[in-house]
C-alpha cells in the first residue's frame, strides 16, 4: 500500500509532530480563529495533528483523542462560545489545513490522494461529532445549574426575608438592577397545563420582546406562572421603550398565554410595582391577594390590577362592619319575588355603567322601564335610593360586600358577640 511521504523520504507523518511543523499548524490554529470570530485556539486541541495523523497514515481518530475534543467542547461552552463559532473554528482549521497539505505532505498519485481526503473527512466528521457532544452535555449542565438558581432567586425575592446584600449580588448574574421597581405579576390556569416549560419559555420570550430587556425572570410557584419584570411610568404600553409595562404586563402575558395548547382559560392578576428587594415580595403580595379575590368575586375579566381591586381590601380589613353593612342595606332585597339575585345584578350593572339607566338596560337585555322599576323595588325595599347622589355610595358599598361576603349564595357570618 502506498502512502504519502512528508518529504523525499522517511516515515509517514514523521514531521507532522515535530518543531518544523508545529509552526505551520500554529499559524494555521491562528487563521481558524481569526476566521471564525476571534473564538480561542487553544479549544482546537490537538485536532490539525489529528488530521495530519490522518492523512498521512489512515489512522482513525482513538477515544482518548475524541474524548479531549469533548472536552473542547465543554471549554467553549463554559468560555460563552456559540455552538455555531465552535464549529466553525474547526471545519475552518479543517479546510485551512488540507489546502496547505499537498506543500507539506508528498502524495504518490490521485489514489493516495482520495484515500488521504476521506481519512481527514471522516476525522473531522467524528471530531466536529464529539465537539457538539459536549458542547450539549455543557450547556445542559449550566442550563440545570442555572434554572436552580434562578428557581432559589425567585422563591427568595417572592419571600422577602433573604439577605439583601447576598440577593443583590446573586440576582446580578439575571440582569435584576435591585434598584429599580419591579412588579410580579401570576397567570392561574383553570385548565390542566400539560408542559409548563413550553409555556414559559414562550411567555419568557414574549415579555421580553415587549419590554425591550432581558432582566426578567418567569417560573412556577403554587400552581400559577410568576413573572418579575421591570416597572415603568404611568401610562405606557408593552409596545413603548424598554421597561413600558405598568399598563401592558398583564394583557401581554394573556395574549401569549392564550396560544397554549392546555390550561387555558387563564386569569392573570398584577401587582403594583416597587422598589428594592421587598417591593418585589410586596408585589407578589399584592398579585397573590387578586388573583384570590378576582376568584371569590367571580369576576370575568381576565386581566385584574392590584389597583383596581383596593376597595375590597378595604372592605375586608374590616369584616364585621361589612358584614352589618349588607345585613343592613343589602338583605330586605332578598323578599323580592326572585330572591336578592337579580336585584343585586342590576345593581352591580347600574353602578358599572356609571348609573346610566339605558345603558345598564342594554347591558342586562332588558327594557329601560324594567330597569327602572328594579331602582325603585330596591329603593322600595331597603329604604336607600341608588338613584340619589347622598344615598348612591351606601348602596354601592353594600353591593360590593355582598360580592365580597358570597351573599345570597353564602349566609352572611354570624355577628360578633363582642
Amino acid at each position: 500500500m502506498t502512502h504519502p511521504t512528508t518529504g523525499s523520504s522517511g516515515p509517514p507523518d514523521r514531521r507532522a509532530r515535530n518543531g518544523e511543523q508545529s509552526a505551520w499548524l500554529h499559524r494555521v490554529a491562528q487563521e481558524a480563529g481569526q476566521g471564525a470570530g476571534g473564538v480561542p485556539v487553544e479549544l482546537l486541541g490537538g485536532f490539525l495533528s489529528m488530521l495530519v495523523e490522518a492523512a498521512t497514515t489512515g489512522r482513525r481518530p482513538d477515544r482518548a483523542e475524541l474524548d479531549a475534543v469533548g472536552l473542547n467542547g465543554r471549554r467553549a461552552a463554559e468560555l460563552g462560545v456559540s455552538a455555531g463559532n465552535a464549529v466553525q473554528l474547526y471545519l475552518s482549521a479543517a479546510w485551512r489545513l488540507w489546502r496547505e497539505l499537498p506543500g507539506v505532505v508528498t502524495f504518490p498519485d490521485a489514489a493516495t490522494t482520495a484515500t488521504a481526503a476521506e481519512a481527514v473527512m471522516r476525522a473531522v466528521d467524528r471530531a466536529v461529532a464529539g465537539l457538539a457532544e459536549g458542547y450539549t452535555a455543557a450547556r445542559r449542565d449550566m442550563m440545570r445549574s442555572e434554572e436552580t438558581l434562578r428557581r432559589e432567586l425567585i422563591e427568595d425575592l417572592l419571600r422577602g426575608d433573604a439577605d439583601i446584600g447576598a440577593l443583590v449580588e446573586r440576582a446580578e448574574p439575571f440582569g435584576l438592577d435591585m434598584a429599580q421597581p419591579h412588579q410580579v405579576a401570576l397567570a392561574a390556569p383553570t385548565g390542566r397545563l400539560v408542559d409548563a416549560e413550553a409555556a414559559l419559555s414562550s411567555l419568557e420570550r414574549a415579555v421580553v420582546q415587549g419590554i425591550g430587556d432581558r432582566d426578567v425572570l418567569v417560573a412556577t410557584k403554587d400552581g400559577s406562572i410568576v413573572v418579575v419584570a421591570p416597572a415603568t411610568p404611568t401610562g405606557q404600553t408593552a409596545a413603548g421603550p424598554p421597561g413600558a409595562l405598568r399598563d401592558g404586563l398583564g394583557e401581554l402575558m394573556h395574549s401569549d398565554l392564550t396560544r397554549v395548547p392546555r390550561g387555558g382559560p387563564w386569569r392573570i392578576a398584577v401587582g403594583r410595582p416597587y422598589p428594592g428587594s421587598y417591593g418585589i415580595a410586596r408585589s407578589y403580595e399584592e398579585a397573590r391577594e387578586a388573583l384570590g379575590m378576582a376568584a371569590r368575586l367571580q369576576l370575568e375579566m381576565p386581566v385584574v390590577r392590584a389597583e383596581d381591586l383596593l376597595i375590597y381590601r378595604v372592605l375586608l380589613r374590616d369584616q364585621p362592619a361589612i358584614t352589618d353593612l349588607v345585613q343592613a342595606v343589602a338583605s330586605p332585597l332578598a323578599k323580592a319575588r326572585g330572591g336578592a339575585g337579580p336585584l343585586l345584578e342590576t345593581l352591580d350593572a347600574y353602578f358599572a355603567t356609571g348609573c346610566v339607566v339605558t345603558e345598564t338596560a342594554r347591558r342586562l337585555h332588558l327594557s329601560v322601564r324594567a330597569v327602572t322599576y328594579r331602582l325603585e323595588r330596591i329603593a322600595e325595599l331597603t329604604g336607600y335610593d341608588p338613584t340619589d347622589p347622598a344615598q348612591r355610595f351606601t348602596v354601592h358599598a353594600a353591593v360590593l360586600g355582598a360580592r365580597l361576603l358570597g351573599w345570597p349564595r353564602r349566609d352572611l357570618p354570624a355577628p360578633d358577640p363582642t
